[in-house]
């Protein structure tokens, strides 16, 4: 049974796209068969650093968003789609013109919206928009990334929360890796294995303790993963 994971946040900022490239490698770590698709034209994250498993898709064209839905019924397989900010109406303008939800059931397609969310009450309110679109059709994995705020408090005891965990949301904590060594990851458009494997990276700029500190950060948001039992 193959997997659509809408990785998304709607608030730009909030770490979107490097929880779409965790996922990308925990899927290379552990031969899980996967493909990534970059919805994000911005930036193009998923292209830069993972270009060998990952193609482009534009969400306002609904001929190149069902390429979505192909790509799972093709063969068993993660879809990861890595949505940019502001993505959810044209996100769900395509999956309610084209019944997704219905189809996905039928042909025994997964599909999980996920929420990274900083700790502001922005997140909050699209959090809370995003349980009231998707329903019950769909899964939903919250990420609090403790690289965009350190109190949670505000979701913690929020009715929010307590609706995402009526619907069965899981919820993550992901670890915030040391500033400086994120900025050269992405300054140099490496994978985070290469971050971690490659001491040619960055010469002397990207040091053996950047590359200590990316592989410690990794482990800790591996298992956070793992379980979640989410992918």
């Amino acid at each position: 049974m193959s997997t659509i994971h809408f990785i998304g946040g709607e608030k730009g900022g909030v770490g979107k796209s490097v929880v779409a490239r965790l996922v990308a490698q925990y899927c290379i770590d552990r031969a899980l068969p996967f493909v990534a698709l970059d919805a994000d034209g911005s930036h193009g994250s998923l292209l830069r650093h993972y270009a060998e498993h990952s193609r482009p898709v534009d969400l306002t064209r609904f001929e190149s968003a069902d390429d979505i839905i192909a790509l799972a019924t093709e063969t068993e397989r993660r879809v990861v789609v890595d949505l940019p900010a502001q993505s959810e109406r044209p996100l769900f303008a395509w999956i309610t013109e084209a019944g997704v939800l219905d189809l996905a059931r039928e042909c025994g397609i997964k599909l999980v919206l996920w929420h990274v969310m900083d700790d502001g009450k922005d997140s909050l309110l699209t959090l809370d928009r995003l349980l009231k679109r998707g329903g019950t059709a769909a899964r939903y994995c919250v990420v609090k990334n403790q690289g965009r705020g350190k109190d949670f408090s505000l979701f913690d005891r929020s009715p929010t929360q307590a609706a995402a965990a009526a619907q069965g949301a899981v919820v993550l904590d992901l670890p915030e890796l040391h500033p400086a060594a994120m900025q050269k990851i992405d300054h140099l458009d490496v994978s985070f294995w290469a971050a971690v494997n490659n001491p040619a990276i960055g010469g002397e700029t990207f040091t053996r303790m950047d590359r200590q500190r990316v592989k410690v950060w990794l482990q800790a948001a591996f298992d956070q993963l793992a379980r979640a039992d989410v992918i």
